[in-house]
């Protein structure tokens, strides 16, 4: 495995894991994830926001 791999394989580690401590610890939580859903389909589906689509979810 090349060093390339083997250090975005321990990047990809590191953010799982803090993901879940997070999680665990609730510093995320449902609600945060049903916020940052409907940011970002506003950030990428924003010509419809400008057509007066609402896009929350739920």
């Amino acid at each position: 495995m090349s060093r390339w791999r083997l250090r975005a394989l321990i990047l990809l580690v590191y953010v799982i894991v803090g993901i879940y401590v997070a999680w665990l610890y609730d510093y995320i939580t449902p609600g945060l994830l049903k916020d940052l859903a409907e940011a970002l389909l506003a950030v990428f589906l924003w010509f419809l926001v400008l057509l007066g689509i609402d896009l929350n979810i739920g």
